[in-house]
């Protein structure tokens, strides 16, 4: 599968403005599109139960000025992806695999890793982070309490 991961969407400041929030959806729910054509010509389509969940999502964070990317977990992204979804640089990102805390392919001379692998990898590293801002936090507390 090719890496495909170059495409961010976002709203702008005033499509968000008129923009009208999908109220949330309970079960039984069915979410449609309308789509008017330039010519005047209106199609509905009908959003299965199963994605509205997803669009749902997809628009509350658009809503919020957030940009997104809809990506499938089985995607390959390259060591230069992963890095921008890990918030590392391509090299550390490298070594991680070369230490093998990310499982990764090589398709002829290229590194390829699933989507799926580098978000369980930001897992890990967001819970280290967490711990490592605590003891932080904890070791700022006892040189003022404490001047050590």
């Amino acid at each position: 599968m090719a890496s495909q991961i170059v495409h961010f969407a976002g709203l702008s400041d005033r499509d968000r403005k008129i923009a009208s929030p999908l109220p949330k959806l309970r079960a039984g729910d069915r979410l449609e599109l309308h789509v008017h054509r330039e010519g005047g010509k209106e199609q509905t389509l009908s959003i299965p139960p199963s994605a509205a969940a997803a669009v749902e999502a997809l628009l509350e964070h658009m809503m919020r000025g957030e940009r997104v990317a809809v990506l499938a977990e089985d995607q390959e992204l390259s060591p230069t992806e992963a890095a921008a979804i890990l918030g590392i640089s391509r090299p550390l990102v490298v070594l991680r695999m070369d230490r093998g805390d990310l499982p990764f392919r090589y398709v002829g001379k290229h590194r390829r890793a699933l989507l799926k692998d580098v978000l369980r990898l930001k897992s890990k590293l967001d819970v280290r982070q967490t711990a490592i801002d605590a003891l932080a936090e904890d070791t700022e507390d006892l040189i003022e309490t404490h001047g050590l």
